[in-house]
């Protein structure tokens, strides 16, 4: 029996005094990791921000002299995810003089998951399978936090750290599904009014994407303008797809308008899309509407990208007109950018606070992107002449070269930090509905107990 929200936050109150108590300053490094470890995969870390900063410090400011696997990459983790910085080399020791691992470590399986993967305190064959498909840290956590805290209650039964998290992710779950209602009856409105046939009913998908950004229940203004720029990307996506009827004079016409981005442009647009041209500009108003005006230079920001991604598009549009077979190294490119990463990478910042939207952060604040899986492969079998498994092998290794490069790197600036992170949780979305060789955000049934999990059953208590 579920009990009242009001009921709910009361105990949530004395939980977290409760497991406030369990961050008191100790020198048991090994036993304060534990705790910041198991915090952040049950999901509450955002409740105890300042707690984890404090023990982290220490952590990384305390020797240690570990010649256990687990513990040690345990520690890198933990302090690399934080921004502390920490030198691979304390993998050394673990290495033969050929500077590979220890042949002894395979008889190390929660050091080998803990090297690998971002370890657990308890190894489940189910971790053990989840993270051989894709490793901990490109794992949406919000998901990856609903099995593990599964198998956290089987292994340690009840506790204030368990019950604090079953309580938070129910109170946050209302939100959520609130905030879905509020959302999908928008796009009913939207969608009603536009009246397009060629577009894709995916509100729920763009709004789990804006969830997996920033689940928080204080960023609902931040989650809500994020999902409704991934709807807005979405329809162009759809309207210059090359297998919408869309046609190339359209697309021009189109692409004419949004570079002006003003009402008058509208009789450029061809007739049956000036409604979702209008809905466009609407919908940038609203979001200046939301910002103070000192972060209004934001929603120019993201204007800016949104027009450079239609250009993009009509990049692609006219190749595909002209029958042009670009190289590969042109069809990745290209596929970069109208993914619309990096426009939406552009969004991050759209509601959060002053803390978090600092002027280094603005300036530092790129993209990762992903190129499109599905054209990017037929180019290199074209350019390469090789089969579809090879194409997808290497073009998987080109992405995983990539996210090392970009997600591993060490983020000396305190102030972007939290803007990485956002960043960093929005590439870890693209798994979600891409990973395996699929398109869950177009066939959305496939995900369908993931979001039932995420916003209709709550968690038993």
């Amino acid at each position: 029996m579920q009990q009242s929200a009001e009921w709910m936050r009361e105990r949530v109150d004395k939980l977290k005094e409760e497991v406030c108590t369990l961050f008191t300053p100790s020198k048991d490094m090994l036993r304060r990791m534990y705790l910041v470890d198991e915090i952040v995969h049950l999901g509450i870390d955002h409740l105890f921000e300042k707690e984890i900063e404090t023990a982290l410090k220490d952590i990384h400011e305390s020797e240690f002299a570990s010649s256990n696997l687990y513990e040690v990459a345990l520690r890198f983790r933990l302090l690399r995810e934080r921004g502390f910085w920490v030198s691979p080399d304390v993998f050394q020791k673990f290495k033969g003089d050929d500077g590979n691992f220890l042949n002894e470590l395979a008889d190390d399986p929660r050091g080998l998951l803990s090297l690998y993967n971002a370890a657990h305190l308890f190894i489940h064959a189910d971790q053990v399978k989840r993270a051989l498909r894709l490793p901990l840290p490109r794992t949406l956590k919000r998901v990856e936090m609903l099995h593990y805290m599964f198998e956290y209650d089987q292994d340690n039964g009840h506790n204030p750290v368990l019950e604090l998290a079953k309580m938070d992710f129910n109170l946050l779950q209302q939100v959520h599904l609130k905030e879905l209602k509020e959302i999908s009856r928008w796009w009913k409105d939207v969608s009603g009014y536009m009246g397009l046939n060629h577009i894709r009913d995916r509100v729920v998908e763009c709004y789990t994407w804006a969830y997996a950004v920033y689940h928080e229940e204080d960023l609902a203004i931040a989650r809500m303008i994020f999902a409704k720029l991934i709807v807005l990307s979405a329809i162009l996506d759809d309207t210059y797809d090359v297998y919408a009827f869309t046609s190339i004079e359209e697309c021009r016409t189109l692409n004419a308008a949004i570079q002006g981005w003003d009402d008058t442009a509208i009789s450029l647009v061809p007739e049956y899309l000036r409604k979702f041209y209008e809905i466009m500009l609407s919908t940038f108003r609203e979001f200046e509407d939301q910002m103070p005006s000192n972060k209004r230079y934001l929603v120019a920001f993201n204007k800016a990208e949104f027009q450079k991604v239609s250009s993009y598009y009509m990049e692609a549009a006219e190749w595909s007109h002209r029958n042009y077979k670009p190289s590969f190294s042109e069809q990745v490119a290209l596929a970069t950018e109208t993914t619309g990463v990096r426009s939406l990478a552009a969004g991050v910042m759209l509601g959060m606070s002053d803390a978090a939207t600092t002027r280094e952060a603005f300036e530092w604040l790129g993209s990762q992107n992903k190129a499109d899986m599905p054209c990017a492969v037929e180019t290199y079998i074209n350019e390469h002449k090789v089969t579809v498994d090879v194409a997808i092998a290497k073009i998987n290794e080109l992405m995983e070269d990539e996210w090392k490069t970009t997600n591993r790197a060490r983020i000396d600036n305190q102030a972007v930090l939290p803007v990485a992170q956002r960043l960093i949780n929005l590439t870890m979305a693209i798994p979600l509905f891409y990973g395996y060789d699929s398109d869950g955000f177009t066939f959305g049934e496939q995900l369908r107990e993931i979001l039932e999990n995420l916003y209709v059953k709550p968690m038993p208590i």
